[in-house]
């Protein structure tokens, strides 16, 4: 049986630059089915889940509800809920946790702040705290976005929970079905693609020591996909592992050409070329829809530049 996946792998499809865009993921606990929409199809309120997609609009906030890997009968409403707020923007990477047996409190939070890369607003109104566990493994498995949602990340997830990590959650769309299983790491909030296990306890272990493993990595959801993709090329033309070394400060440009400049924390700096092409031959963006090419973000030249040539804007 054919699937989009199938075809984006057989047709290496590349895969920097495919990350959703988001500074900060807030994340909610919610057992048992999702549909396609999960903040409004699930067993969450939905008029809590329209609530909340309009305080996240145009703040930087993305919001996604998660569960633990398993079977997901419906056991009705959970007494406490684990919730997670992660801002990936290097030099202010942040991950914090709380739970709560009121997801309505969420609505207290200031989603500006937050964006922004201020946690004090998810410590005040749900009592959050620092998270000092293991990172996050967030692995997509909803298939009622896509059916590979569900063949690939489902099993994923489940093998690595039985192997014993601990930050291994089912969470609801990190988008690009056709890359799956897709992944979202937190909190350096690189998402990768066509992930296996053993590819993921690396990818885990160097979250642990800082660093970034940018085999099948997709980008940063910091950035915008044209950022994204500048970023991976210039950590693999420098060697660069660190994962709070690089930013991207400087976008230039629009569709379907663009200039990125990439900083380093020691003061180097990279000017990136990333061109927007169309991915062909056409094939399925996801499984059931008609043929298509996706956008792809390719990037055309990697140039140093001495500091002082280049006006830097935040």
């Amino acid at each position: 049986m054919s699937t989009c996946t199938t075809a984006s792998r057989d047709l290496d499809e590349p895969l920097a630059g495919t990350a959703a865009t988001a500074r900060t993921w807030l994340l909610l606990e919610q057992p048992g089915p999702w549909g396609a929409k999960a903040l409004t199809s699930s067993h969450l309120d939905p008029a809590l889940g329209r609530a909340l997609e309009a305080a996240a609009q145009d703040t930087g906030v993305r919001i996604a509800l998660i569960r633990r890997p398993g079977r997901h009968a419906d056991c009705g409403t959970p007494a406490e809920r684990q919730v997670y707020a992660a801002h990936t923007t290097p030099g202010n990477v942040w991950l914090h946790s709380a739970t709560t047996c009121a997801p309505e409190r969420l609505l207290d939070l200031d989603f500006t702040a937050l964006g922004t890369g201020d946690p004090r607003t998810f410590d005040a109104a749900l009592q959050g705290r620092l998270h000092t566990g293991d990172p996050l493994a967030l692995v997509c498995t909803n298939g009622k976005r896509d059916r590979c949602c569900a063949l690939l990340g489902r099993p994923l997830a489940a093998e690595l929970a039985a192997s014993g990590v601990a930050g291994s959650w089912e969470v609801t769309h990190l988008g690009g079905h056709r890359f799956s299983p897709t992944l979202l790491v937190l909190p350096y909030g690189y998402a990768y693609g066509r992930a296996e296990a053993h590819a993921v306890k690396e990818i885990l272990q160097g979250v642990r020591e800082g660093r970034v493993v940018t085999e099948g990595c997709r980008g940063n959801s910091a950035w915008e996909r044209p950022g994204q993709a500048a970023e991976l090329a210039v950590r693999r033309a420098c060697g660069e592992h660190a994962a709070e070394a690089l930013g991207v400060v400087r976008t230039e440009g629009a569709a379907p050409r663009w200039e990125v400049t990439v900083a380093h924390t020691d003061g180097r700096l990279w000017r990136v070329i990333v061109a927007q092409g169309a991915s062909l031959p056409p094939r399925p963006e996801s499984c059931g829809s008609a043929l298509g090419s996706p956008a792809r973000m390719d990037v055309v030249a990697v140039r140093e530049m001495p500091r002082a040539t280049i006006p830097v804007a935040c």
